[in-house]
């Protein structure tokens, strides 16, 4: 018996990020699987789950959601020592945007659809990473999905 909420769930999560203005591209999986060379991909909210846990009832999936974007270093020096000279604060700025929607929509998410956010997101900044210099925030969460919760395939 396959556990439809997994579908269901990672559908949903998909559905959401493809739908945003600061995503050109949705993945799933092994993150070093990512064809990361092609820098048309970019922006990029990659998600994967980490592992689940079996309840008495349900099912809690915990998922990590990568929100990135490509390092851009600007050639003139800037006055701004604040901001640098590169784009990195913009892009902490998009990526944020993102990854708080998906955490709404999610939130909002009733029982009646099968699974529910449960507790609060941890977000980690992280810049200069990977082989294409990006940067961007690693979202952690749980969502419960119901064992009984049967959609169609």
């Amino acid at each position: 018996m396959a556990v439809q909420g997994f579908y269901t769930l990672t559908e949903k999560i998909k559905s959401i990020l493809e739908d945003q203005e600061w995503v050109n591209t949705v993945s799933y999986g092994d993150l070093f699987e990512v064809a990361t060379e092609k820098h048309n991909i970019y922006p990029i909210s990659h998600f994967m789950v980490n592992n689940i846990s079996v309840e008495e009832n349900l099912y809690r999936f915990n998922i990590s959601l990568l929100c990135m974007d490509l390092i851009d270093q600007v050639k003139d020096t800037q006055e701004d020592y604040f901001a640098g000279n590169d784009n990195i604060h913009d892009i902490f700025n998009t990526q944020l945007m993102v990854a708080t929607k998906l955490i709404e929509e999610l939130r909002d998410n009733t029982e009646a659809d099968g699974f529910i956010l449960d507790g609060n997101p941890s977000m980690e900044a992280f810049k200069h990473r990977f082989q294409d210099d990006v940067a961007g925030w690693t979202v952690t969460f749980d969502v419960l999905v119901h064992k009984n919760y049967k959609a169609a395939c």
